[in-house]
């Protein structure tokens, strides 16, 4: 080897050591996906949305159009959503559940609307029913993750009471048993921070992972979610968790279009997931409610993409 070359090697080692990132540590195009239920009126919509801004991965909710989860389909029409899906070279990154999303029985969780006594006793009726099934709904998600081919599935922790950490103990029992039936199936329970639930910020979040070491649970870290609980997300949030159990990133329409007031700091975000050797998807959940939906998505996924190319 010549002198020249040795300073070459050396000075290439040197910069990797500053600069650790590889290419498969590095945020692409191809970790980008988005909710079907947000980019489209229908699933047809959905699907050239995403063949227009050639995403590989699709994240699912609700069949576009139509307030039906994914999860709890019939089994026929979950495996004709999954060979359209092939059909078009998509993936399934994360199954989108509203498992656990009530009031738990017991609790009196702060609710923003007045209800009759009637209105009452009829919601706790509700809610007790589906606490009582919640494995057997479980089940049925998994089942429908499976045909997917998703390996990831999002879970609550009951709607937010007046002090939710009084809560996590009865939380990460009830969580705890679930994940050891994820565990058997091969899949992974993704705990979301959601400021109507028991956990919602970041600091939450990383509290409420403690308790339950299982791998088959990780996080959905949805920053723009604890907002709305006077929480700084980033960096204060996010320096709080646990990054390896990170298993899904959403970002808001509104935490990303240009001239936002809710507009958050996604290209650090990116960069600092990335400099973390995130390897997940990070998935836009557009969340616009003013008429404007499908044009945000757009203007949304636009910028995402022109943010990871920089990063």
């Amino acid at each position: 080897m010549t002198r020249r070359r040795l300073f070459s090697v050396a000075a290439a080692v040197g910069a990797a050591a500053v600069n650790p990132l590889s290419a498969a540590t590095r945020i692409r195009r191809s970790a980008i996906a988005a909710i079907t239920d947000e980019i489209g009126k229908t699933p047809e919509d959905a699907l050239a949305f995403a063949r227009r801004y050639e995403l590989q991965w699709i994240e699912l909710r609700s069949i576009p159009g139509v307030k039906k989860e994914y999860a709890f389909l019939a089994e026929a029409e979950v495996k004709a959503a999954a060979v359209s899906y092939a059909e078009r070279k998509l993936k399934v990154s994360f199954l989108n559940t509203s498992l656990l999303k009530f009031s738990w029985p017991g609790t009196d969780p702060v609710r923003r609307r007045p209800e009759t006594p009637e209105a009452r006793a009829a919601r706790l009726e509700a809610e007790a029913k589906r606490f009582a099934s919640r494995l057997d709904h479980l089940q049925r998600a998994i089942r429908s993750a499976h045909i997917l081919g998703a390996d990831k599935i999002r879970v609550f922790t009951g709607l937010r009471i007046e002090e939710p950490r009084s809560l996590f103990p009865r939380i990460a029992d009830v969580i705890g048993e679930m994940t050891r039936i994820a565990e058997r199936e091969k899949v992974t329970l993704l705990v979301e921070n959601e400021g109507s639930c028991n956990v919602g910020t970041s600091a939450e979040l990383a509290d409420f992972m403690k308790l339950v070491p299982s791998k088959a649970l990780g996080l959905n870290w949805d920053p723009q979610n604890e907002l709305g609980l006077k929480q700084i997300p980033f960096p204060d949030g996010y320096n709080l968790l646990p990054k390896k159990r990170i298993g899904n990133v959403q970002i808001k329409g509104k935490g990303i279009m240009p001239g936002s007031p809710d507009r958050l700091d996604w290209k650090a975000i990116l960069q600092a997931l990335q400099n973390d050797g995130y390897t997940q998807r990070i998935g836009l959940e557009t969340h616009v409610f003013d008429g404007t939906l499908i044009e945000a998505a757009h203007v949304s996924m636009k910028e995402i993409l022109r943010m990871v190319d920089e990063i």
